[in-house]
């Protein structure tokens, strides 16, 4: 049986987790759409699994097939068994430079995405301006929370904090140092800047 999911209205990276978790279960999948960049996205995602896609635009939305192929299977997490420490480096309260309201978005989404990602980055370090993100008003807090509850560490700078005077409002991860952050960014073998 075909399974259908509704990603119409979704924004970005929705249609393409809903997929990926489908596919985990489901070896005939048609995703509903309703913008050419969900559809190459979620194009993208299921060809890179090995997977059969057809699109077909019907009734005003966009229709993706996909099939399993012989190689569609989604690899449980290896990844963290293979490789030494990820650690994901946040400077920042916004994702990339230009626009700070996109960047707000961007952000948001990345930490949301991270959420189903896999494999799951053992350290975040927030720093600078990164540590707006930790605390009680943080639109990603939840998020944070839950990755924190699921074995991620979380470091926040100490001095960050202090500087923009907000180490009362802290919410999630713990309060770190510089030697802290240097050895946990200098002992992974995967850093990934934001």
């Amino acid at each position: 049986m075909t399974k259908e999911i509704d990603a119409r209205g979704l924004a970005c990276p929705q249609p393409v987790i809903l997929t990926k978790k489908a596919l985990q279960d489901h070896s005939d999948i048609v995703v509903l759409v309703d913008n050419e960049t969900a559809r190459e996205n979620v194009k993208r995602m299921a060809t890179s699994q090995g997977c059969n896609v057809e699109i077909d635009e019907k009734g005003g939305a966009i229709h993706v097939f996909i099939t399993k192929g012989c190689s569609c299977d989604i690899p449980e997490d290896t990844a963290t068994t293979s490789r030494g420490p990820l650690v994901i480096a946040i400077g920042s309260d916004t994702m990339g430079k230009g626009n700070d309201e996109l960047g707000t978005v961007l952000m948001k989404g990345f930490m949301h995405t991270l959420m189903e990602t896999s494999p799951r980055p053992d350290t975040i370090i927030f720093f600078n301006a990164g540590v707006k993100l930790t605390i009680n008003e943080s639109e990603i807090l939840e998020d944070l929370r839950t990755l924190s509850q699921e074995g991620v560490k979380i470091l926040v700078c100490g001095t960050c904090l202090d500087f923009f005077d907000i180490k009362d409002q802290l919410a999630a991860g713990m309060v770190s140092n510089m030697y802290d952050i240097a050895e946990t960014m200098t002992g992974a073998e995967r850093l990934v800047q934001l």
